[in-house]
């Protein structure tokens, strides 16, 4: 049976830390807001999931029976059945601590262009998204050099951030790479020569078979300005 993401149409966002797992592994899949009907059964889902627990947002998974929402959660969830995650239990669990580390850089990228309030535009709170951003390159972005730690430290090398294998930590390393390049490319520009080993791997996931036909593929969603991660050039630094 097919796995079935439930996420915005139209935006990479959230859900494609879980579309990439799932195109790595090769698994059957769903992608239900793309689908006829898929968007008001997913809003459906929000209001009445019947005998789970309704989701509060998406993206959320549902796996025969069982719904799981937050990515995190549903990344240490198809982990193993995917063959993306650790085989040690305790290695699963720095996974999901990455991951959630990964959550929480998420959460400050967006708050960059929305650091009032995601009811109000963008240009409702400009002046106060470029005081937010300019915070966030100088203090924020050099925390990329946490996961450059942890790959050094890794004692499996330096070619994947958890264990010896690749797991659902680095495709989610290759996406904030991705994100923060296309929304902040000058920042990135110079802060991308502290950060060799993170580089090396995001080049590393977007070389691997599955990946790369997927980023050639319309299942891809282009980044746009109505994601997490989005181009307002005054919000970058000065090229």
């Amino acid at each position: 049976m097919a796995f079935t993401l439930y996420y915005w149409d139209g935006i990479p966002g959230r859900g494609e830390f879980v579309r990439l797992a799932l195109e790595e592994a090769g698994a059957d899949y769903v992608d239900a807001a793309r689908q006829p009907g898929g968007t008001d059964a997913m809003l459906k889902l929000m209001k009445d999931a019947g005998g789970a627990t309704s989701p509060f947002a998406p993206p959320f998974l549902v796996d025969g029976e069982l719904l799981i929402s937050h990515v995190a959660n549903i990344l240490f969830y198809l982990g193993p059945r995917l063959g993306l995650a650790p085989e040690d239990e305790g290695l699963r669990h720095v996974a999901n601590g990455l991951q959630l580390t990964v959550t929480d850089l998420v959460t400050e990228i967006h708050d960059t262009h929305h650091p009032i309030g995601v009811s109000l535009y963008y240009e409702e709170q400009k002046p106060q998204a470029s005081k937010r951003a300019e915070n966030f390159l100088s203090e924020r972005l050099p925390y990329l050099g946490y996961f450059e730690r942890v790959l050094a430290q890794n004692p499996e090398g330096p070619e994947h951030s958890v264990g010896g294998r690749p797991s659902y930590v680095d495709l989610s390393l290759f996406h904030l790479v991705e994100g923060l390049r296309y929304a902040f490319p000058n920042g990135m520009r110079a802060n991308e020569e502290h950060v060799p080993a993170l580089v090396a791997l995001h080049d590393s996931v977007a070389a691997r078979p599955r990946i790369m036909s997927y980023l050639a593929s319309d299942r891809r969603l282009p980044f746009n300005e109505s994601c997490i991660f989005r181009r307002y050039p005054e919000l970058d630094r000065p090229s």
